[in-house]
């Protein structure tokens, strides 16, 4: 069965549809687009909400877009996951502003080495229940691997039925 997940990707306070891992902090001019929406973020949670869509998310990706995130949140309380920045210091800051859910990478992986401890932290922070652990991965030769930071950096981790 497939299901849909919708998503709300932020970047710079706008609803956007970027291209591939076009977004490099290194080479900000590389960024590419297939659509940047007129629309603010609580339009597309508000859709999301009427039309039973659950499962949404919004993430963040990259800097300012937290009052964006906090629009979209408040257009459907514990009807959206929020990723982006996620760590267990402020995870708990975006259950308690309605997120459904927080979704976590990067933080998870400091020098792209997995830290059950950091999982840990983050499970004190706001109970398993209220965590998604993104595994986003790139192919690398005939594995699959973690990457994280906006897919720029790979991680140790590769994915495979023994790690999940």
């Amino acid at each position: 069965m497939t299901k849909f997940r919708p998503c709300i990707d932020l970047h710079d306070g706008q609803v956007k549809q970027i291209v591939g891992a076009s977004l490099n902090t290194q080479a900000p001019d590389s960024l590419r687009t297939n659509f940047v929406a007129s629309d603010p973020p609580a339009h597309f949670a508000t859709l999301y909400r009427n039309n039973s869509l659950h499962g949404a998310h919004v993430i963040k990706l990259g800097p300012n877009n937290d009052a964006a995130a906090i629009e979209a949140i408040a257009a459907w309380p514990r009807g959206l996951q929020v990723g982006g920045g996620i760590t267990g210091e402020n995870a708990a800051s975006w259950i308690e502003r309605g997120a459904e859910k927080v979704i976590v990478t990067s933080w998870l992986f400091p020098h792209a080495k997995f830290s059950l401890d950091r999982l840990k932290q983050l499970e004190a922070a706001v109970g398993k229940d209220a965590i998604v652990v993104d595994v986003s991965c790139k192919r690398v030769e005939d594995r699959w691997v973690v990457a994280m930071d906006k897919w720029q950096t790979l991680t140790e981790m590769e994915v495979n039925e023994g790690k999940l």
